[in-house]
């Protein structure tokens, strides 16, 4: 099975921020080109219950502060065909997702928006080609074991499937049983 649109969430340990101060620093983003992908605009969609939050879109991937699942994270959505390996656009995910993390903390500061260690979800944006079945985990659970591995550099860690519903995307917890470094897996 070849993963497109691959996403990863970092879970929010401690949000004690305002979505206006978020909004004024993906603005930046935008103005500075910050990130590796081509940076496009902000949208405000905290209205949207569960929904994306703020949006900092881009032409090869999106970034959110989203509360899907009533869980704020920051979102890594990525939107465009992707060469390599299933391990490769996995880590590549990962790594923008725990660089923009990095990012906001470090420029946010105090500890005004703190992100997980320990924990994020990975999910295939792509109902048709990874269905959220039972068949799907099993199949993908190899490379996803691999990849978690290789990234955090342990095997102290579990998966959890979000959701069995098939009307789902397909979606694992990563739950570590030992904290990573953002600073560092961004950069591996």
């Amino acid at each position: 099975m070849e993963l497109q649109h691959v996403n990863v969430k970092i879970l929010v340990d401690q949000l004690g921020i305002g979505m206006e101060q978020l909004i004024e620093v993906f603005h930046r983003w935008v103005a500075e080109q910050c990130c590796e992908e081509l940076l496009i605009d902000v949208a405000d969609y905290q209205h949207v219950p569960d929904g994306p939050g703020v949006l900092l879109v881009g032409h090869e991937a999106d970034y959110a502060l989203d509360q899907q699942g009533g869980r704020y994270g920051l979102l890594y959505n990525r939107k465009d065909v992707m060469d390599g390996s299933n391990l490769k656009r996995l880590q590549q995910a990962f790594r923008s997702a725990a660089a923009a993390c990095h990012q906001l903390e470090t420029e946010l500061g105090d500890n005004t928006l703190q992100f997980s260690r320990q924990q994020f979800e990975i999910i295939v944006n792509d109902r048709a080609l990874a269905p959220n079945t039972d068949e799907t985990f099993q199949a993908l659970q190899p490379e996803l074991k691999a990849f978690v591995s290789q990234t955090l550099g342990h095997d102290q860690f579990q998966f959890n499937r979000r959701s069995d519903d098939p009307r789902c995307r397909f979606s694992v917890d990563v739950i570590s049983d030992q904290p990573f470094d953002l600073a560092e897996v961004s950069t591996a």
